[in-house]
Parts: C-alpha cells; sequence; structure tokens
C-alpha cells in the first residue's frame, strides 16, 4: 500500500499545483462572477470529480496514452478548450439577465443543480493542466514491489480533489462576495457577465494553444 512518506509527498506537490491559479480556478471564479457563489461551489464539486475521474483514467491505463500520445492529448486538451469558449459565450449572450437572476429567489430545480455540475464535472476531466500532471508525476509516487498499483493510484489521487475543493472554495466565496458589490448596479452586472464571458473564453483559447512540454 501506499506509505505515508510518499502520501505526505505527493499531496504537498499537489497542494503547490492547487494555490497556482489554473483553467478550474480561472473558470470557478468566473463562475461565481457570472452566475453566483453556489453555482460556484457546485462547479467546484463538479470539478473535483472530474479531476479525480483522471486519476481513475490514469490508474486504468490512460495516463500511458497520454503521456506517449500527441493525438489522445490533443484531443482532450480541444475539447476541454472548446467547452469553455462555448461556456464564455453563453455567459456574454445572457449577461443582461444576471439582474433579474439575481433578484428573483433561488428556486433552482434537480435539473439545474445537474447541469451546473455538469459543467464544472466536464471542465476538470479535460483539464490539460492535471492530466498531464497526473500521467507523468503521480506513477513516480507508487511503490511498485508493493503491488495494488492501481489502489495505489487511486488512494493518491484522493489528495487533488480534497484539496482543490478546499482552495476552490476559497476563491468562489471571494468572488462571490465581490459578485454582491457589483449586484448593486445593472450596468456593473452587465459588466461581470460579459467580462466573465471574456475570461472563459480566452482560458479556452490559451488552453487550445498549450503544447505539450516533452
Amino acid at each position: 500500500m501506499v506509505s505515508p512518506g510518499h502520501f505526505a509527498a505527493f499531496a504537498a506537490l499537489v497542494f503547490v499545483m492547487v494555490v497556482v491559479p489554473g483553467p478550474s480556478v480561472l473558470f470557478t471564479i468566473s463562475r461565481a462572477l457570472t452566475v453566483g457563489r453556489r453555482d460556484a461551489l457546485l462547479t467546484v464539486v463538479g470539478n473535483a470529480a472530474g479531476a479525480y475521474t483522471q486519476v481513475v483514467a490514469v490508474a486504468f491505463g490512460l495516463g500511458v496514452l497520454v503521456r506517449t500520445s500527441a493525438t489522445v492529448f490533443t484531443v482532450i486538451k480541444l475539447a476541454g478548450a472548446a467547452y469553455l469558449v462555448y461556456l464564455g459565450v453563453q455567459a456574454i449572450r445572457h449577461r443582461r439577465r444576471l439582474g433579474e437572476t439575481l433578484a428573483a429567489a433561488v428556486r433552482t430545480t434537480p435539473g439545474r443543480t445537474l447541469r451546473v455540475l455538469r459543467d464544472g464535472f466536464a471542465v476538470g476531466f479535460t483539464n490539460p493542466k492535471t492530466i498531464v500532471f497526473f500521467a507523468a508525476v503521480l506513477p513516480q509516487f507508487v511503490d511498485y514491489p508493493a503491488g495494488r498499483v492501481q489502489v495505489q493510484i487511486l488512494l493518491l489521487g484522493i489528495c487533488l480533489p480534497v484539496i482543490a475543493v478546499l482552495s476552490d472554495t476559497v476563491w468562489a466565496l471571494t468572488a462571490g462576495a465581490a459578485r454582491d458589490w457589483f449586484a448593486r448596479s445593472p450596468k456593473r452586472l452587465e459588466l461581470v457577465g460579459g467580462t466573465g464571458g471574456l475570461v472563459m473564453i480566452g482560458l479556452g483559447a490559451g488552453i487550445a494553444l498549450t503544447g505539450r512540454k516533452d
């Protein structure tokens, strides 16, 4: 099984990676500004689930494919980039509805909740920053002679969603508080919607242009 030393070392490395803002953090902030604190927190949960799905995929072979195949890496990267651009365009298109949304009571249906979780999951699962990290770094902390390699990878991988939820929640709450100030003016809200949409589009474009570091 995973030794305490290996687990602590990997957790420290994950912490350093998570606290440096990347696609997931910027997406969470954009969601907090455009649709509010609640949806941002749901995004954090969906994002963490998507990231851990990457861990499962690495444990069962995707890590090798991503590490060795430029095609697989490109497909994952472009899928995530395209989805972010789509969400950014939607935020810009519906920026004038922010005032109505904020003024209305929260009456979110289960379908709406699942859609927000799905968006976060999609961004988390297609985040090239974490998939490359897991594929290239996580196996180095596995004790192969101890056996049960897949179980070790799954246990080590728990570090990321736990640390990410804690860190991203802080970002979501901070951005949500800033949104409350913007909410005092319809013009400010439109600015928030447009800016948040542009951030997501820019983030998607940046991911699309990200190359492999090998």
